[in-house]
């Protein structure tokens, strides 16, 4: 793969909102590398050449948190540029989005995250995330979800 350093091209990411079934948690992953080394955020990663956005979306949360999501969609997508101290494009990345429901696994940070848990949507301002991947996060939330919770967002169910 290219060096996604100082990149001739932007990088095609993505970023998954993985909701628990109540929606009242999101999953969060440590970043073990650069950019955001250490730094909270939404679990994903680049793209593969060849891989469509879904199974992206879909490799890159079960290799860094072991989880596997039900339907997802697409919510957004950010452009996230980072420059060096001379101001020349060190990263970068348009990173598509998804939001999805838990479906099964346990988390288990691999990969390139250090740690992953769910947490509660009104504690997210303690792990000091950007302020994209929150305004993300509460888009992703305010999707018409079905009552259930688990299924793609929607129109409310019948009888809900």
């Amino acid at each position: 793969m290219s060096d996604r350093r100082y990149p001739a091209r932007p990088f095609v990411g993505i970023g998954v909102v993985l909701f628990t079934p109540d929606l009242a948690e999101v999953l969060l992953v440590r970043r073990g590398r650069p950019p955001g080394l250490g730094a909270w955020s939404l679990p994903g990663g680049a793209q593969h050449l060849g891989e469509t956005a879904d199974a992206a979306a879909r490799r890159e949360l079960l290799e860094e948190t072991g989880l596997v999501a039900g339907g997802l969609t697409l919510v957004a997508h950010v452009d996230s540029i980072h420059r060096d101290a001379a101001g020349r494009v060190e990263y970068h990345y348009t990173i598509l989005d998804f939001a999805g429901v838990w479906a099964s696994g346990t988390p288990d940070a691999a990969d390139d995250a250090i740690d992953c848990r769910f947490v509660e949507l009104a504690g997210l301002g303690a792990f000091g995330l950007t302020s994209a991947a929150t305004a993300v996060i509460r888009k992703a939330r305010a999707l018409p979800w079905t009552r259930q919770g688990a299924g793609l967002p929607g129109p409310p169910t019948a009888g809900s």
